[in-house]
């Protein structure tokens, strides 16, 4: 339902709007519905993919059948929401199912968008972007609800930001302010959240990009492409510090990446004296660094090896 709407089936099948006291009234029990009446819940912020989870997933409906119900709320056009079972649809769509055991519940949106939320959260591997998807879509329904007065009024803000990120982290057992952190990396790119994703960055330097702006991010994918290395912490802290004045730039990001990080073994350098073997005395230190990355990218381009 939508606001203060529910919406019952019928033994007829037939969908009609209906009040919570009926609501309550109609006993929860499972029931069996076929598979093309069954939708993705919108926004659902949780990857269903035939990984080797997935695999096993299938092997058990294989053999055992469906043991946990789908839960499911009843949505216009007599079709049902998934709440919670996204991945065993899947598994019995390629198992060739054509009807599932489902539990009806019947849920706001706020409601639904927060239940749908906990119940994937407790996945043995739940990937960074759809943790921080998910705590997002749950910080967002439940400002509503709390931000919501009987006489329509708001509350203030900055009360129910608080209230809400201390909730989510008494339920998830994380701290406020990881929680927090993980709601500012909904800011990332897709291209820096698939990086996170697929660990080729660290949480803690992705937060810290997620303050530069988008097109920064877009120029800082570029850069790290260039240089073919990632920020730590501290280099991805003053990229922060110099978008917030303004002065950050897709050179300043080559020559923060291509500084040799603390805790490097092995390193190549160079005096001075040989490279102005081949540049110009006025050359700074930075522009010869730069002239010879330009270079070796040229280089790279034309000589592929294993």
């Amino acid at each position: 339902g939508s606001g203060g709407f529910f919406y019952c089936v019928k033994p007829s099948g037939r969908m009609v709007e209906c009040s919570q006291e009926e609501v309550l009234m109609d006993d929860e029990r499972v029931i069996e519905i076929e598979v093309e009446r069954l939708r993705t819940f919108e926004g659902h912020p949780y990857k269903v993919m035939d990984d080797h989870e997935m695999r096993q997933l299938m092997e058990s409906i294989r053999q055992y059948g469906i043991l946990n119900p789908l839960i499911v709320r009843p949505v216009p056009e007599g079709v049902y929401e998934i709440i919670a079972g996204h991945r065993r649809k899947h598994a019995a769509e390629e198992l060739g199912y054509r009807k599932v055991p489902v539990i009806i519940r019947y849920m706001k949106d706020d409601e639904a968008v927060i239940a749908m939320v906990d119940s994937n959260l407790h996945r043995e591997h739940v990937l960074p972007s759809e943790k921080a998807h998910a705590y997002r879509m749950k910080y967002e329904a439940m400002r509503r609800k709390t931000g919501r007065k009987k006489n329509g009024s708001q509350v203030d803000p900055l009360l129910y930001k608080k209230k809400s990120v201390q909730i989510m982290g008494e339920e998830t057992g994380e701290s406020p302010k990881q929680i927090q952190r993980y709601l500012k990396i909904t800011e990332l790119v897709p291209e820096l959240m698939d990086m996170l994703d697929e660990r080729k960055i660290s949480f803690n330097p992705a937060y810290e990009m997620a303050f530069l702006t988008k097109e920064e991010q877009k120029q800082l994918v570029e850069a790290m492409t260039f240089t073919q290395a990632v920020p730590s912490v501290s280099q991805a802290q003053r990229m922060k510090k110099l978008s917030q004045t303004g002065k950050l730039t897709k050179d300043l990001m080559k020559d923060i990446l291509g500084e040799i990080k603390k805790g490097a073994v092995e390193r190549v350098w160079f005096k001075n004296e040989q490279l102005y073997r081949f540049f110009p005395r006025r050359y700074t230190t930075e522009q010869m660094k730069r002239e010879i990355l330009d270079i070796l990218k040229i280089w790279a381009e034309n000589n592929s090896y294993e």
